[in-house]
């Protein structure tokens, strides 16, 4: 227990042979139950977990993990058929919801997530400042000294399109999987729906702001060791971008239209709308040979206004929204 809460521990994990075992034994001795998800690995990560499930669960250190009571610590699960890094995640949380977990966090087989720093990321959300709680290695240079240019240039703008689509617009670095999350918040959430492969996180943000959860970052430095990410870029990008898109027009309905009316919702609509307008009056009247300075400067100007008000738009949002964030510094 920590703080007189039952803490669980969520371990996804593809392929992970050789990382595994080492994530496994070092998870902190405060952490009630790991439950370690292989999902339908093709190679000896099955055969590891076991290996490291019965080093830990043999352990004396179990009895104290249990309030004195010796039971198995790590649970470990195998997926008959690969369900993605968001499936194993939401079968760790089903297995955890069950077991009556007070806060329920994820850590990756991959070795990427420092276990020094679980206290750190529970925190918030033991002591009741959030529902939800996420490292964030955008915090400082110093932060993501450790991540190529190509992996923060990708972040980076994941972030700003997942800002938009979750309306959490102080939160940073959303595809970092180090997350805490509350019992209560998992029995709200309707856990098979959300998303199962990559995007799983940016999906799982959207639907805690239409509940009105409060989430915060911790922050944390960037650890890349041997791990390869099993992530295809060509196919990532354009199914994350239509998930957010997606999610985003299902928040502006379910937020602002269904459980309230809020004027910026209109400006969402417009403002896109109106620029879209701007943009193709001038190439219209450019293809046509009919482009005048006033023609010109009149779409110039419907392009502008239109960016206004989807500034003004985001500006509400962010207003609306601000209550749900909790800035953490550990």
């Amino acid at each position: 227990m920590y703080e007189g809460k039952t803490i669980g521990v969520v371990v996804p994990a593809h392929n992970e042979e050789g990382l595994i075992g080492e994530v496994i034994t070092t998870i902190p001795e405060f952490v009630d139950r790991v439950f370690v998800i292989d999902d339908c690995s093709s190679d000896a990560t099955w055969e590891q977990i076991q290996r490291a499930v019965e080093r830990v669960n043999a352990s004396p250190n179990v009895a104290k993990a249990d309030g004195g009571q010796i039971q198995s610590r790590v649970i470990p699960h195998r997926h008959e058929t690969n369900k993605g890094v968001g499936g194993a995640i939401k079968t760790g949380y089903e297995l955890a919801v069950q077991e009556g977990m007070d806060v329920v966090a994820v850590m990756n087989g991959d070795g990427q997530m420092d276990p020094d720093i679980l206290d750190e990321i529970i925190e918030p959300v033991v002591d009741g400042r959030a529902d939800y709680s996420k490292g964030n290695r955008l915090y400082s240079a110093e932060h993501y000294r450790g991540m190529s240019r190509w992996r923060f240039t990708g972040n980076a703008l994941l972030t700003f399109m997942t800002k938009i689509a979750s309306g959490y617009w102080g939160m940073n670095d959303p595809q970092n999987g180090y997350t805490a999350i509350s019992r209560q918040a998992l029995e709200t959430l309707e856990i098979d729906d959300l998303y199962d492969d990559y995007g799983f996180l940016n999906d799982l943000v959207v639907k805690l702001n239409v509940h009105g959860f409060r989430i915060t970052d911790v922050e944390m430095r960037a650890v890349y060791g041997e791990e390869e990410s099993g992530i295809r870029y060509r196919s990532f990008v354009p199914k994350l971008s239509k998930l957010l898109l997606v999610r985003f027009l299902w928040r502006l309905k379910t937020r602002y239209l269904v459980a309230d009316f809020h004027p910026l919702v209109l400006l969402y609509g417009l403002g896109p709308l109106g620029m879209l307008v701007g943009l193709g009056s001038i190439g219209w009247a450019t293809l046509e040979g009919g482009l005048t300075v006033v023609s010109a400067q009149l779409g110039i100007l419907v392009f502008l206004f239109s960016c206004f008000i989807t500034v003004l738009a985001m500006t509400m949002d962010m207003e609306y929204n601000n209550s749900l964030e909790r800035h953490a510094r550990l």
